[in-house]
């Protein structure tokens, strides 16, 4: 890449830098069968491209001609744009002075979206979401989705299954063959965070600042070389000062994704993990909540003693849409309220059928029979619910939300930033750190259900001159964790 570097770049002086000697370890580990799939997770303009796509198959072509690659973007030019790069580099002197007794490229296959050499290797050009009829012994996406595109769940679920269901199998090779992923990180379920998910692929994770409870290792033996916290990636390019204008530009959530390779900011976004606060039953002598500050610092929060009476108690509800195993999560919660303070007393997440998802609130209704009104979003199985149980459970009510899910978020904020949450302590509901987790990756995570049922119920609620009286009876405990009954 240093040598031919002028060839593409006459006029930018190569700057060397850790992610270049990452990167280079990496690609070589492929070609020489010690990696079978990788990902590569590297902010942009960091010539993440020209590394992958232009340099690295015209190095392996110097002795592995009769390699086959296929390179795919989310948009055809950009890919075609390397491909033609790639092609320039392979015809310059430089180039074929020193390896151009190994190929030529045919004239009769030498177009921009494919070119051919005289080994029989070649390089196909495609498009995300576009099928090819070709195989390859390498098979290489570069950027899946765009910034805007990973908004869009439909996007990147047609991503995601563009790449199984098409790419993957157009391997010469199965068993022989590497896929390699190359993005920033914009969502939770993009396609690394799907392919991580699923497994079979190691991860090259390059944030631009150092984090060093996230520091990245790969089984070839390499780690990230970075020791101090907020260390840059690539200081000769890219300094603190252009780092700063970025965070003001781009935003947190933007900056986190695409710079720290984070689809959430290290605090959180429009919920930050140290808003919230704790309950605990006054039975008990529990230790304080640590939690950590966005500047790396740590902060010790007390939980307090669960009021005796509160002033109103409801449940809400964030229904599935389908009625499988497999769909998205039903989300129940009994909300409570004193004062200007709201407590999260209890809480169901699972994956339910209908069925299970109405002898789940039934459950819930009997377990906290103060909680009247029931809060159902809808839409999904909402409706079927509602029809189903009206007769048999009083204070069910339809609710038809207003705004999309960001909005709604946005609007409860200063109950939670002001300290007003309060979630049970984490000893006594494990499912507490899930559920701050799915609050600060919102709204770029997998699942938002505990979201939308939360700010459902804080849009709602409000306080009431009537006393309810609550005492909590523990039912049983088991490695730290409780079930209550009111």
């Amino acid at each position: 890449m240093e040598q031919g570097w002028p060839v593409l770049e006459p006029h930018t002086a190569f700057v060397p830098g850790i992610h270049v000697d990452a990167i280079c370890q990496h690609l070589q580990a492929i070609t020489e069968g010690r990696i079978s799939n990788l990902i590569i997770n590297v902010p942009p303009g960091h010539a993440k491209s020209l590394l992958v796509t232009v340099f690295w198959p015209a190095w392996v072509w110097t002795t592995h001609p009769e390699v086959r690659w296929i390179f795919a973007s989310y948009r055809a030019d950009l890919a075609i744009r390397d491909s033609l790069k790639c092609r320039i580099l392979m015809e310059s002197d430089w180039y074929q002075q020193r390896w151009g007794d190994r190929f030529r490229l045919r004239d009769d296959q030498n177009q921009k979206a494919r070119y051919e050499n005289s080994a029989t290797g070649y390089r196909v050009v495609t498009s995300v979401g576009t099928g090819t009829g070709e195989r390859a012994d390498i098979v290489v996406v570069d950027d899946p989705t765009s910034v805007d595109q990973a908004d869009s769940d439909a996007e990147r679920q047609s991503a995601n299954e563009w790449w199984n269901g098409t790419m993957t199998t157009r391997l010469n090779d199965l068993r022989t063959g590497h896929l390699v992923v190359i993005q920033q990180r914009l969502h939770e379920d993009d396609l690394t965070g799907h392919l991580l998910e699923q497994g079979g692929y190691q991860l090259l994770m390059l944030p631009e600042e150092f984090e060093p409870e996230r520091a990245s290792s790969t089984s070839i033996g390499w780690r990230d070389p970075r020791t101090q916290s907020g260390e840059l990636l690539w200081p000769a390019k890219i300094r603190s000062v252009e780092v700063a204008a970025l965070k003001v530009k781009l935003g947190s959530y933007r900056y986190s994704g695409q710079y720290q390779q984070r689809p959430s900011p290290s605090g959180g976004g429009i919920f930050r993990r140290h808003w919230f606060r704790y309950w605990k039953p006054k039975t008990m002598d529990l230790r304080p909540v640590v939690v950590r500050l966005p500047d790396g610092s740590q902060q010790q929060i007390q939980a307090i003693d669960l009021p005796d009476e509160f002033d109103e108690m409801i449940q809400s509800w964030d229904m599935a849409y389908k009625d499988l195993k497999t769909s998205d999560y039903v989300a129940g919660g009994v909300w409570a309220s004193k004062g200007a303070n709201r407590f999260l007393i209890d809480q169901l997440r699972d994956r339910l059928g209908f069925t299970e998802t109405l002898a789940a609130l039934q459950a819930m209704t009997q377990k906290w029979p103060k909680a009247l009104a029931k809060l159902i979003e809808d839409k999904a199985n909402g409706p079927a619910v509602i029809s189903s149980l009206r007769s048999r459970i009083p204070g069910l009510l339809a609710i038809n939300p207003e705004g999309g899910k960001i909005a709604r978020a946005q609007a409860v904020t200063p109950y939670i930033e002001s300290g007003n949450v309060f979630l049970p302590h984490p000893a006594i509901a494990p499912w507490v750190d899930g559920f701050i987790e799915e609050c600060a990756i919102f709204p770029n995570g997998r699942h938002d259900n505990q979201v939308d049922q939360m700010t459902q119920a804080l849009r709602r609620i409000r306080t009431k001159p009537t006393r309810i009286s609550v005492s909590l009876t523990p039912l049983s405990s088991y490695a730290g964790e409780y079930s209550w009954m009111a």
